[in-house]
């Protein structure tokens, strides 16, 4: 049976590069591999993850997501990553992925086939260590851009701005004159 080599890349401040050869049986799943990733990188593995197809760019394609969330069952659902073995996505000499580990610390996996070999192992096995992997606890969670919502809207100081839309003739409006007179 044949195996594959990916070089798993892990996004980092550093500048230093940290990354690991993993070889695995192209018969495994993307659980298998999720695992044998934790492991090789000394994390715990205890965070929501989803691998994504990708190509050179680096764009995410299809997902795989560790845990079934029960999205539905169409052509844009992820797949599951117990549920999908590797020889099923992989489809280029070269295929890319990205592991998104803890969406909220938004650890980034980079990763590439670089082998194919007719050596199949009976577990995940790393085959090459480069540089000391970061701990999974040093990274701060990311707010990211998308939670930047700018400047507190200016309600203004009295009812008078904040219920501007009234107009003085309303009757609902004509016996808030003073919201100390409010029954509350």
């Amino acid at each position: 049976m044949p195996s594959y080599k990916f070089r798993i890349l892990i996004d980092t401040t550093s500048q230093e590069e940290i990354f690991r050869d993993i070889l695995i049986s192209t018969k495994a799943d993307f659980e298998t591999f999720y695992q044998a990733i934790m492991q090789a990188f000394n994390f715990r593995g205890d965070q929501l993850a989803s691998f994504y197809v990708s190509n050179e760019q680096w764009d995410k394609g299809h997902e795989i997501v560790l845990m079934d969330m029960g999205v539905g069952n169409n052509l844009d659902s992820p797949s599951v990553m117990k549920e999908t073995i590797l020889e099923e996505i992989v489809s280029t000499d070269d295929q890319k992925f990205i592991l998104v580990y803890d969406f909220l610390k938004m650890w980034c996996f980079l990763i590439e086939l670089i082998e194919k070999s007719d050596d199949e192992p009976e577990i995940p096995t790393v085959a090459l260590t480069m540089g000391l992997a970061p701990d999974e606890d040093s990274k701060d969670i990311d707010m990211g851009d998308e939670m930047n919502f700018g400047a507190p809207a200016d309600l203004g100081n009295d009812i008078d701005d904040i219920f501007s839309e009234f107009g003085e003739d309303d009757d609902e409006m004509q016996s808030f004159e003073n919201l100390d007179d409010l029954d509350i």
